[in-house]
């Protein structure tokens, strides 16, 4: 990269689109605002609803109790689950300690639950394609314990041993890096020939189209930002996916945590955000970026999104109740 100054003049930002929270983020969000409204605070959320450290402020700013475990809830209060989902273990507890459960679970992670339980259901070793201690893989692990096997990288699928190599199945966490998954599952169908597999990829839609976008930038930038937090897996993935073109990327929770080294003779910086990192953060960042010369804003689309998803059953039940009794 050349050390000679950059006139502000030519400094531009790419924003990706499509970026930001995803249909399951917003159902989830969305969920949590509509219980507190509806039944008032507080209303207790198990984990984090979403993997966004700005997005959990707020709602406990609105009266939501983020709690680690269900055994820090009254019994008889009522609970959310959030977006990762929960191991069956987890719904048991909830009756037992007779919680009024409303449950955030993204459809697409229950999808990956209900073939867990299929292929568990006929038989087969289940192959878990994710990362081990996240909430959502740790949910998923719970549908048939006895029959799972995490594998996180090629060289876990050369040590695994199953007990009949013609009944092997593979599911996959929803938020993790196409290109490494596509390398598993190759590596898995070498050695198992026979291996079952969802009718339909599991890794998100979201997911896919923002990793697509950063790679269709990475010849256009020399260094990607990606708003989302730490522990956010589609956010790190993001920033994997950038660094493994060549180009330096850094994954910040807000404006904040931006060094101006990073930015020192750059020319073109591409901006995004995780499938859970609010629009406002990613405006914010823009705003800081311009401040410091990045005069041109240029959009890229390269995916329209238009994936709704509805309130869960016992929820929508209740607004349709409401709605009808003050008809």
């Amino acid at each position: 990269m050349s050390s000679s100054p950059i006139s502000a003049a030519g400094k531009k930002i790419i924003l990706l689109r499509p970026r930001g929270f995803c249909a399951g983020v917003v159902r989830a969000v969305d969920v949590v605002k509509i219980a507190l409204n509806m039944y008032g605070a507080p209303i207790y959320v198990r984990k984090e609803i979403v993997h966004n450290r700005h997005v959990v402020e707020e709602l406990k700013g609105l009266g939501a109790i983020f709690v680690e475990e269900l055994d820090e809830v009254p019994t008889g209060a009522r609970v959310i689950f959030s977006a990762h989902g929960v191991s069956p273990e987890v719904r048991a507890q909830a009756r037992q300690r007779s919680l009024k459960v409303i449950d955030a679970t993204c459809p697409l992670v229950t999808k990956v639950h209900l073939e867990a339980v299929k292929f568990a259901r006929k038989g087969f070793t289940i192959v878990l394609i994710g990362h081990k201690d996240h909430d959502e893989v740790i949910g998923t692990l719970g549908e048939a314990p006895e029959s799972t096997a995490l594998v996180s990288t090629v060289e876990d699928v050369d040590r695994l041993e199953v007990t009949d190599p013609e009944r092997v199945s593979f599911i996959t966490q929803t938020t993790l890096s196409l290109d490494e998954t596509q390398d598993i599952v190759k590596r898995l169908k070498e050695k198992f020939p026979k291996i079952q597999g969802p009718a339909a990829q599991d890794i998100c839609y979201a997911t896919e189209n923002r990793q697509v976008a950063v790679k269709a930038v990475v010849p256009l930038c020399e260094v990607l930002l990606v708003v989302g937090s730490q522990n956010s897996s589609n956010s790190r993935r993001l920033v994997e996916v950038c660094e493994k073109m060549g180009v330096p990327a850094y994954l910040v929770d807000d404006l904040t945590e931006v060094q101006q080294q990073w930015l020192d003779n750059v020319k073109t910086v591409a901006l995004t955000a995780g499938a859970s990192a609010p629009e406002n953060l990613v405006q914010q960042l823009v705003d800081f970026l311009q401040q410091r010369g990045f005069a041109q804003l240029e959009e890229m689309e390269i995916k329209e999104e238009d994936v709704r998803f509805n309130l869960p059953a016992e929820l929508a039940r209740t607004v349709q109740l409401q709605t009808v009794a003050r008809v």
